[in-house]
């Protein structure tokens, strides 16, 4: 007779059925971006600090529709836990991340029309600066496609059936690597276009994986019984304010904490061209290990949300405790590999035969020791933050990214960075301190969630 699985047995099989998925994709779409520095990486050192740039601009962008818009995974999950085949609540939701869209798009476009006078006035190297604003006046054409497929994306997950995000998005890792490919170099007949090459072919993928996504909602069984994109434009003022209630707060303490980074990149760029090209491979190394606790902490909204709108404490409890475990463990086995091979991992970025290219491996290989350092403390502040969201609470984690990222991580790297000599380095451990803290803050939090009142849903 088999035997009948216990509540935290089912509970973290369903929790790794979404989870999986959703790490899968999140490494896709890390992967998009990384193949873009590669490819530059192969057009020398200046091409690959110009695109650390520009991608470091473009970046609070797309956190910042990430952010209101992932509102969407905990009110859909929560209606979902309150009304399991609830479609009208689900669908306004969807229909009005449409609009958050729109709303960000232009304010968005006009501030990455000047990048290139945005760098010069944080004091950046006008030569580079002049490549970044061209990276990014080709690249954020894409900003419309990009906040629509997230919409998509945040109510697909929600239903839990992040699988087909999965596939669309593992597809755009191919469809942008060989369009970046073919117009960087000029083949299949198309024009070689150099530097602006990668640009472009981020755009051609970032529309590849919308529409992709709309067909997956408008072909799916399940998906097409909510018909999404009838009477889209119809507003909806209160569903509106509700998404931007609830993901503001997510959106700013996504880009304190991006923005810290990007401060960062800026730092490394006032104190040498080794530095900055350094720190560009080794944040796309530890971002891409990022994805797998971020995809662990996405899942745990949706299934700590489903417990919150059914009244299910123990479900909230059981999801929450699971996430911290596995997303955690994972960062452990993350860190083994960066102190174990991180001269294998700076050589996919840079040649490791070419002698110009030794000072710059050597500190990368530097940075990455203190990635490995970080990236327990990394994993448990992004699950934290995650179940937090599934329990509808945004402002007090916001508090805390302030606190750590931006009191305590910025003033440790800067001391450590100038007054005391570490240079590049420095900045990295106060990057660790700072995610330390908000981890600390967000896992007390957590264990307080039901004295807090944080466990019954709001209406």
């Amino acid at each position: 007779m088999p035997s009948v699985p216990t509540p935290w047995r089912a509970e973290a099989r369903a929790l790794m059925a979404l989870a999986m998925p959703l790490i899968l994709g999140n490494l896709a779409q890390s992967m998009i971006y990384a193949t873009d520095l590669v490819l530059l990486g192969r057009l020398g050192a200046d091409a690959l600090a110009a695109g650390s740039l520009a991608v470091n601009i473009y970046g609070p962008f797309m956190f910042l529709g990430t952010g209101l818009l992932s509102a969407l995974a905990p009110m859909i999950a929560t209606e979902r836990g309150r009304m399991k085949h609830s479609v009208r609540d689900v669908r306004r939701s969807v229909r009005q991340g449409f609009w958050v869209a729109a709303a960000l798009t232009l304010p968005c476009w006009a501030a990455l029309w000047h990048g290139e006078a945005i760098l010069l006035m944080l004091g950046q190297d006008a030569a580079l600066a002049k490549q970044a604003g061209l990276f990014l006046q080709i690249v954020m054409w894409s900003l419309p496609a990009y906040f629509v497929h997230l919409a998509l994306r945040f109510y697909i997950s929600a239903m839990e059936r992040a699988f087909a995000v999965f596939a669309v998005l593992f597809a755009t890792v191919a469809v942008n690597a060989l369009a970046s490919w073919a117009l960087i170099w000029g083949h299949f007949g198309l024009p070689a276009m150099g530097f602006a090459g990668a640009p472009m072919g981020s755009v051609i993928s970032t529309y590849f994986l919308c529409f992709g996504l709309v067909a997956v909602v408008l072909t799916d069984r399940q998906f097409r019984r909510y018909r999404l994109f009838g009477r889209w434009w119809r507003a909806d003022w209160q569903r509106f304010a509700a998404i931007w209630k609830l993901g503001l707060p997510i959106a700013i303490m996504i880009l304190l904490e991006i923005g810290v980074f990007t401060a960062a990149v800026f730092v490394m760029g006032l104190i040498d061209r080794v530095s900055l090209a350094a720190h560009a491979v080794a944040i796309q190394i530890a971002a891409f290990a990022f994805m797998v606790p971020m995809g662990v902490a996405q899942a745990a909204t949706v299934r700590v949300g489903l417990g919150l709108g059914a009244g299910d404490k123990g479900l909230i409890a059981r999801a929450g405790w699971l996430a911290f475990a596995i997303g955690v463990g994972a960062m452990c086995l993350t860190a083994t590999c960066l102190l174990l091979f991180p001269r294998q991992l700076v050589g996919i970025f840079l040649d490791l035969n070419d002698p110009a290219n030794a000072a710059i491996i050597a500190t990368a290989i530097s940075f990455l020791a203190v990635a490995a350092l970080f990236q327990i403390v990394d994993g448990a502040q992004v699950v934290g933050a995650g179940v937090l969201r599934g329990l509808h609470d945004t402002r007090w984690p916001l508090v805390y990214a302030v606190i750590g990222y931006w009191v305590v991580g910025v003033a440790i790297g800067l001391t450590l960075a100038f007054p005391m000599g570490l240079r590049g380095l420095g900045i990295w451990l106060g990057l660790a301190s700072g995610l330390a803290v908000v981890a600390v803050l967000v896992l007390w939090r957590w264990m307080r969630r039901e004295a807090l009142g944080l466990t019954v849903a709001q209406r």
